[in-house]
């Protein structure tokens, strides 16, 4: 799905920047272009931005478990 329309920047192209270390919504628009234009995809932008830290962020309850 395309999150910011004015560079074409689709939720996955965020979520393919945040696994390769992008943090915040500045390091994002440098990456992608998302964000540049009109501003209206930076709230949809950083949530999913949140969401892949979230992600990082929870254990692997496998692993505590194999240890």
């Amino acid at each position: 799905m395309y999150i910011c329309v004015c560079n074409g920047v689709t939720d996955s192209q965020i979520r393919q920047a945040a696994e390769a270390g992008c943090r915040t919504m500045s390091e994002l628009t440098m990456r992608t272009g998302a964000g540049a234009n009109c501003g209206s995809c930076v709230e949809a932008a950083t949530a999913l931005l949140d969401e892949a830290q979230v992600r990082r962020s929870l254990p692997l309850p496998m692993l505590s478990q194999a240890a």
